[in-house]
């Protein structure tokens, strides 16, 4: 499952980053680190980008950047 997979409200713990180079580097700055957690706050008018917290930021990411983020579901 990938982060871009779940709902808005719901929650998941990242398992790895798919992305590669510079992306990678900027996803684990912004805090898209192993086993953190992560929950979708809202999505954009056009459904793209997508609103999460992360480490107690709101960081925004589109569906193709979203989608390079593997996560688990929390309950």
């Amino acid at each position: 499952m990938t982060l871009d997979d779940l709902k808005t409200g719901q929650r998941g713990k990242v398992l790895r980053l798919n992305a590669h180079g510079p992306f990678k580097k900027r996803l684990l700055e912004m805090g898209f680190i192993t086993g953190a957690e992560v929950e979708v706050i809202k999505y954009a008018p056009l459904k793209d980008p997508v609103e999460y917290l992360v480490k107690g930021y709101h960081v925004s990411l589109r569906h193709e950047e979203a989608e390079q983020i593997e996560v688990t579901p929390l309950s």
